[in-house]
């Protein structure tokens, strides 16, 4: 008998166990229903105010964007501007330098051809206003006006521009020469006759 109060006792457990769990899910089930239901009567309060704190969050990271993009900005276009002021320094400095460069090449051919007896423009225009100049002496005297050198040597000058200071060179260069060696033969001479006249 003892194993069947046993049986009872174990039962009655059971139901109120088997309520207990009846109750339980019934009382979730309920608290379900309930925030369902108080979803949906707020669900448009919660999304409009998730919509508006977005929109919150969009501005604030714009703003901080353009600010950034403007601090960018004013650096680019300062490292723009010293660039620009590098490039104008170095460009100055390729020009100088170009211009110091060719001033030393027209020096070094203005000696070279000093050198080998050519003349200058400066020569070439002192010798016209030397020729001018005894013409009109010439015409002064009453003889006949001579043609006009200065004319034709200009018309001349551009097409044949290299024989012209070379004919005119080797005239200056075969003056001197001939000159130089003229007083050279009395001195000779004269050293021959010193000689002589010692022994």
């Amino acid at each position: 008998m003892v194993k069947k109060t046993k049986p009872a006792i174990d039962s009655k457990a059971d139901n109120q166990l088997a309520a207990a769990v009846k109750d339980s899910a019934q009382q979730i089930w309920l608290a379900g229903l309930g925030a369902f239901a108080k979803a949906q009567e707020e669900g448009n309060k919660v999304f409009e105010a998730l919509v508006k704190e977005g929109k919150d969050i969009q501005k604030r990271t714009r703003a901080t964007a353009e600010e950034k993009l403007g601090a960018v900005t004013g650096r680019v276009g300062s490292v723009a501007g010293n660039l620009g002021t590098v490039a104008g320094s170095l460009s100055k400095q390729a020009t100088d330098s170009w211009d110091r460069l060719e001033t030393v090449f027209e020096e070094r051919v203005a000696r070279a051809l000093n050198r080998l007896g050519v003349p200058t423009n400066s020569d070439v225009q002192a010798l016209i206003a030397r020729v001018d100049a005894l013409n009109a002496a010439v015409q002064s005297l009453g003889g006949k006006p001579a043609r006009a050198p200065r004319a034709a040597a200009a018309r001349k000058a551009p097409a044949k521009a290299g024989k012209a200071p070379r004919a005119a060179s080797k005239a200056a260069v075969k003056a001197p020469a001939k000159a130089a060696k003229a007083p050279r033969a009395p001195r000779k001479a004269a050293k021959k006759a010193a000689v002589a006249s010692a022994s």
